[in-house]
Formats: structure tokens, sequence, C-alpha cells
């Protein structure tokens, strides 16, 4: 945000109040500590030293002097994960009643511009001025307010919700002064750590928006997204979206390298209450236990739902007129089955809706990847796409028969999420049953690959010469680049498959597969290869869907 120099004098001074009161003993309310009013009893045992910073804040910010007035400190209360698991089951009973939230009327008449110029005050952020590994900071509410959320600390086993005060937001100075007496509503949070530098305090989670949280990892920038839980996703009569309204953040020790998150979800059709332990770091985990309290019958739920964005990469790259080669999150949805067979199916952006269904029961990992991690890939110096996460998704525990799903939708903007994987139970979920599930997601680069299995890292497709069929290009590394005593394992559902060849590509160090399909009369077909030495597979498979449009 854009201040002049004495803007940057009036946040210093009232930062420097800010510590010296963080500094001040413990038994200081929660409130005071989280940047409310210092509350009367603490402000009585420092009068001179309150009074000389206070008259120094005031000569350089003349709209502290507007600041309201202290109010009653909030109470603490006990939490643990049961009671929100109590309270979560006691909603559930209950017919939903969705957040009527509004902005107050000062920032509801602010322009889009002026909104958006109102940031958090690092100053302000919570646990900064103690010797904690982690730091914690809030998220306004949106201009366009759809509901907001609470945001409590626990310490002990007891909790206090944070109230928001203008003094942990900075404010043009351009700004209406009666901003310096409204109380922003919060739409989430984010935590930082040193995960790059010991130097730098990185931002690696943040929670906002319906159930959406981002994480990254060491050299990683933002980009797929998580959800607590996924409902109706893709169904005719409409998709239905939880909203976490509540997060409990425990404090963590002065040593810790992870730090716990408790959350409640509330939607029309379910309740949940969610537990996260995340520890950042060259990989960034994220175990998530959760219990689901279903209102009503869910038929179709996504359990460990990642979303992202696919707009196109070599094999739809015709369609769209962009200068870049290629414009994507995430490049495939990867699987390790039950038996262990490792597969990759390229994602695409579709002309018209796309559900596929892999396997029968749970694996043992699922998740959205970006295997494009070359600069030249994109040509994008400021999306920098080869800088974009993956996540690895592994269930804890026995989840029952199901399959992975992969929802595509077509898309012509590669600000619209338009991918979305989770897994889906085979039985819907019904009320009076609680539905317990646990997993870790892995933030990283790429998941682990066995040593000794081979992967995709590029698919092209274009047409043939005659213009009658589709010709395929499948380059893979890992595997070798010695063809002898190996050969293809492909199969097409539809059309004629012809011309199928393996050959070695000395400029990867690695195999290239090649091969036609005739369509003939299909609108769709699926496609999968994999390279085999005798009958063990020495290459993960690849799955493919074309389609006629």
């Amino acid at each position: 945000m854009p201040v002049d120099r004495a803007g940057r004098f009036h946040q210093g001074a009232a930062g420097r109040l800010r510590r010296l009161i963080y500094a001040y003993p413990r038994h200081a309310y929660l409130r005071a500590k989280y940047g409310g009013a210092l509350p009367f009893s603490i402000a009585k045992s420092l009068p001179k030293l309150l009074v000389i910073v206070a008259i120094a804040v005031v000569a350089v910010d003349a709209r502290a002097a507007q600041a309201p007035s202290a109010e009653k400190p909030v109470a603490a209360y006990a939490f643990t994960f049961d009671t929100l698991l109590a309270d979560a089951k006691r909603r559930a009973g209950a017919p939903y009643a969705p957040q009527r939230s509004s902005l107050p009327a000062v920032l509801d008449k602010l322009s889009p511009e002026q909104y958006r110029s109102i940031q958090f005050n690092p100053d302000a952020g919570i646990w900064r001025a103690e010797e904690l590994p982690f730091r914690l900071e809030l998220l306004r509410a949106r201009q366009n307010l759809q509901s907001t959320v609470t945001v409590s600390i626990v310490e002990n086993g007891m909790a206090t919700d944070i109230v928001p005060t203008p003094g942990m937001f900075e404010m043009a100075p351009a700004l209406p002064a009666q901003l310096g007496k409204v109380s922003l509503p919060l739409s989430g949070f984010r935590l930082r750590s040193h995960i790059n530098s010991k130097k730098i305090w990185d931002e690696f989670l943040v929670f906002q928006g319906a159930s959406y949280f981002r994480a990254v990892a060491q050299n990683l920038l933002y980009g797929l997204s998580a959800r607590g839980l996924a409902i109706n996703t893709a169904e005719p009569s409409g998709e239905e979206f939880p909203v976490f309204t509540h997060f409990w953040i425990e404090q963590p020790g002065k040593h810790a390298n992870s730090i716990v998150i408790y959350a409640l979800l509330e939607s029309e059709s379910a309740t949940g209450a969610y537990r996260f332990t995340v520890q950042p770091g060259v990989e960034t985990l994220t175990d998530v236990d959760l219990t689901l309290f279903p209102r009503s019958e869910i038929r179709v739920v996504g359990i460990a739902p990642l979303t992202s964005m696919f707009l196109f990469d070599e094999t739809n790259r015709g369609r769209l007129d962009d200068y870049r080669p290629e414009v994507h999150d995430s490049d495939g949805l990867m699987i390790e089955s039950r038996s262990g067979e490792r597969i990759f199916r390229q994602l695409a952006n579709p002309i018209k809706l796309q559900v596929s269904s892999f396997t029968t029961e749970a694996p043992q990992g699922f998740g959205l990847v970006q295997r494009s991690r070359e600069q030249s890939d994109f040509q994008d110096f400021d999306a920098r796409y080869e800088r974009r996460p993956s996540a690895w998704v592994e269930p804890q525990g026995e989840w029952g028969a199901g399959g992975v799903e992969l929802v595509e939708i077509p898309s012509g903007r590669e600000t619209n999420d338009n991918v979305v994987a989770f897994w889906r139970p085979v039985q819907p979920l019904v009320p009076g049953h609680p539905a317990h599930f646990a997993y870790r997601i892995i933030w990283c680069a790429e998941p682990a690959q066995p040593k000794s299995l081979g992967k995709t890292v590029a698919t092209r497709s274009g047409a043939s010469l005659d213009g009658k069929r589709r010709v395929f290009l499948l380059d893979f590394v890992g595997a070798g680049e010695k063809v002898d005593g190996l050969h293809l394992d492909l199969s097409a559902s539809a059309g004629k498959i012809s011309n199928a060849t393996l050959m070695s590509n000395s400029a990867l160090h690695g195999l290239r597969a090649s091969f036609d399909v005739d369509p003939r009369d299909a609108e769709l077909i699926e496609l999968r290869l994999r390279i085999m030495r005798g009958d063990r597979p020495v290459t993960e498979t690849w799955l493919y869907r074309w389609t006629s449009s």
C-alpha cells in the first residue's frame, strides 16, 4: 500500500506502543495482546510508560485520538477437540441457519480500490513480539461480503476470540477518518514462518473463503487449493459450498515445528469438526482429522478435495490464442492404487463438462501435480507457473469402497479454477451416522516416485498429415534410454491404433513412445499406455481421454 513517509512513521510509533504492551507480564488480557484496547487494570500499573508513549503516538497520528475507548475484555472459555466435536454434532440436529453478514456502512461506501488498500498491519501480527516460530495475521472480509469468520487463540486449554480493531489494519490517509472507529469483519487468516530463510517470515498457509485453504513449501508459490469438503460437485442440481465459520489456533511452543488449527464447518447438508496439524518446510505437511455430521442424506460427497486450474498445454495449444506455450497450475492427476500401480492422467480443458472415476477402493495416494518445471515451459515471468506446488493426499485408516473422481470444467480464463479431484465414497452419508476421515496432504514440487519407475514428462498431440488420425508423442524419464527388451502395453476403448513405436530420446536420457489413433465414429476414447519389460512395468501408466469436440 503506497503511503507517505509521515504515514510510515505513524505506523512505526503505534507498533512500538504495541510492542511495549506485549512485553508487559503475561497476565495481560489476550485481547490487549492481539491488538485490542489495553484493559484499565494494566494501564493503572503502567501510568508513566503508557502516558509518555501514548502522547508520542497522538502527536504523530491524529487519528489515534479518535480510537474507540476500552471495552470489556473478551472472556476465555475451555476448548478441546472434543468440545468442538460435541458442538458440531449439536448443530447438525438443528436446521441450517446461514450467516447474514453485512459490512459496516462506512466500509460499504468505499470504492473497490479504497477497500483493497486496507491491509493487515504486520506490526499487529499475533506472536510477533514473542519468540515463537510462527506468526498469525488476520484477513479482512472481502467487499462482496458473503460470510465472516471468527478466529480464536487456544492457550493451555483456554480459548479467547480475537476481536478485530482498527489498529490491526493499515489505512491510507485519504480514507475517511471514521474508519478509525470501525471494527473490520474477518474472512480468514494466514500463517508465516521461516521456510526459505531465517531472516524472512514467509507466508506458507492461508484459510480464506468457504472451506478453501492453500499452502506452499520451500521455494514454491501459491497455486492449487484444498477444501474441507465438496458436496454435489458437477451435479445438475448445483454444487453446495460448505463454509468454515470458526477457527481455533493453538499457540505454539518456542521450539514447535508444527501448528494446530481447529475449524467448525457448516452447510445446509452437514456440519463438521476439523483438526489440521501443519508442518511447513521443504515439504509442507498437513494432517487432517475430521468428523462429519450429516443433516440430510448426501449422495455426492468429496473427501480431501483439491481444486486447480488447467487452461492449455501441448495437447490443446491450438484452441487458444496465447503467446505462452502452457498455462496451468497443475498438469496431471496422479494416483497410486491399492495394488501399487502408479497412474498419471493428463489433465484437459474440455469443450463439455467431463467427470472421470478411477479405482474402486481407497488408493494409497492421489493428487494434482505440476510436472512442467522449466521457465521455458510457460514463458511467463509474472505468473511463474513452474513454481506452483503439487498436492498429494495420503488416506489414513480405512476409507471403505469408493473412487477418485476427477471433474474437468470448460474454461477460457486462467483466473478460473476448473479442475477438481476428490475421493467419493460409494455409500452416501446419512443423518445420525457420523463419518470420520483422516489423511495427510503433502504440498511439494512433486510427490516421490519409485526410482525404478519411469514417469511421463511430456504429452503432445496433433493431426496426422492426412488429417484422418490423431498422433500422440509421449516422453518418459527414469526408465533409462535403451529400448532393448522393452515393449508398449497400449490400448484404446474405441477407434483403431496404428504406428505404435518406442524409441530412445537421448536429449532427455529417456524414452519416447508414439502412436496414431483413428477415431472412426467414436466421440470419446480412453487411451492407456505403459512401457513394459516382459510382464513388469518400467513406467507409470499414462491415461488420456480424447474427445471429438
